[in-house]
């Protein structure tokens, strides 16, 4: 049974972040990690498997992490462990070419349409960061457009308003960032056509590209409003400037050609990550073969790296998409998620609270205000307070959360009903001891 708030303890963990802050910033390796917005200190996990964590205190948690994305079939998959094992003593990295890259860039190309060629590398950020280098080759411009609480890494160029770790720190920028970078990026809000036009309609020769995550996930799960993305598309073309989407949580999750293949779009260019990796370091970029050529070796633009390419995450990765082909996988992943979700609201309504949620596949959270929550500007408007009380609560109950109200929750096929009955009981106990 999922530990209770009776016998709950954090003995060991207190006692290793101690030590981690002596020897880390803040005691983690990224920030979200160090629960300070929701006002805790953080877990330290011993091991997972399946839909569940156990922390070194022998805690056991329902996860809705699931490593910020990527264990989408589960912690430790059997499957996907056996693959690993076969291919270790093989070696774990060559800095040369494998038959491993082949097989799953060819999965990746077959998988999303407007992926003619693909590059590996080795995070999200640094896909990001190589697109916006090629999109900025390949149009002979400078201006870069983002949305408002979109997060694409921590380059330079991207920490403006950048939502995720940053919203949740409280920091608008970060300091070390040249103002010369981020003189060419722009901002304007999520689901905003009108702002979005006004700012290219202000630059029309110089924007090079308009970077976007199709549905948000580090300002809290945001959906696009109909029309929203088609709207985007519309003046990229107008303008001249390439359209990026940055799938890196959103790729074969929402679906499996992504959110581009749920919600029928054609970017330019596309930033992948987590997923394609099975829960190693991974990353990849890739769009219409005559904008990819211009990568070197094929083309000028440079970007290489040692560890891209890695022969495990490789292999992981292409176990972790032939799963996700099995017949219902996501018409179930849709399903368990919005039993959460529906759930929620209804526990919530019960318990006097006012929420709203979003959610779109297998990506969800709910927000503590009366919403619609459609931009990072009314994710903002959440009762922050709020959810720092729900998610301590619901850690006592064995239900480990996104600690931020600004970033999304993620589900896996290893999730079950019961997990969800279980949570719901808990998000019951959890919102009836919560003024209202």
């Amino acid at each position: 049974m999922v530990t209770t708030t009776n016998t709950y303890q954090t003995t060991r963990s207190h006692e290793l972040f101690e030590r981690a802050k002596t020897l880390m910033p803040g005691g983690v390796s990224s920030p979200v990690r160090a629960f300070k917005s929701v006002g805790a200190d953080p877990v330290f996990i011993a091991r997972a498997q399946g839909a569940y964590l156990w922390d070194v205190d022998g805690n056991r948690y329902i996860d809705y992490i699931g490593t910020w994305g990527p264990a989408i079939v589960g912690h430790a998959h059997p499957e996907v462990q056996q693959a690993l094992i076969s291919a270790i003593p093989n070696g774990t990295s060559f800095g040369a070419p494998s038959c491993q890259e082949n097989v799953l860039a060819q999965m990746v190309i077959d998988a999303v349409p407007s992926i003619e060629m693909v590059r590996f590398v080795n995070s999200g950020t640094e896909a990001c960061m190589s697109a916006i280098r090629l999109a900025r080759a390949y149009t002979g411009r400078e201006k870069l457009i983002k949305f408002s609480g979109c997060y694409h890494g921590h380059g330079d160029l991207f920490l403006v308003q950048a939502g995720s770790g940053v919203a949740t720190l409280g920091l608008p920028d970060s300091p070390g960032v040249p103002s010369a970078v981020t003189a060419h990026t722009l901002t304007v809000p999520y689901n905003d056509l009108p702002a979005l036009n006004a700012m290219l309609a202000q630059y029309p020769d110089s924007i090079a590209a308009v970077i976007l995550e199709p549905v948000v996930g580090n300002a809290g799960c945001i959906l696009p409003q109909p029309g929203f993305l088609a709207g985007v598309r519309e003046l990229t073309h107008q303008y001249g400037a390439l359209l990026i989407f940055d799938e890196v949580m959103t790729g074969f999750r929402l679906a499996y050609g992504g959110a581009q293949e749920r919600f029928g779009m054609d970017p330019d260019l596309t930033c992948l990550g987590k997923i394609i990796g099975g829960g190693l370091p991974v990353g990849a970029y890739g769009g219409k073969q005559a904008i990819m050529e211009m990568v070197a070796p094929a083309g000028p633009v440079y970007q290489a790296g040692t560890l891209s390419g890695n022969p495990l995450a490789m292999t992981a990765g292409i176990k972790t998409l032939e799963l996700l082909q099995k017949p219902g996988t996501y018409a179930y992943l849709d399903q368990i998620t919005a039993q959460l979700t529906e759930g929620l609201l209804d526990v919530a309504r019960a318990t006097g609270h006012t929420i709203c949620a979003n959610q779109v596949g297998a990506m969800t959270s709910i927000f503590f205000c009366a919403g619609p929550v459609t931009s990072y500007e009314t994710a903002k408007a959440s009762d922050r307070e709020k959810f720092g009380r729900f998610h301590r609560g619901m850690m006592a109950e064995g239900v480990y959360l996104a600690p931020s109200q600004f970033e999304a929750w993620f589900l896996s096929t290893a999730h079950t009903a019961a997990d969800i009955d279980q949570t719901l009981q808990a998000a019951r106990r959890v919102l009836s001891q919560i003024p209202q």
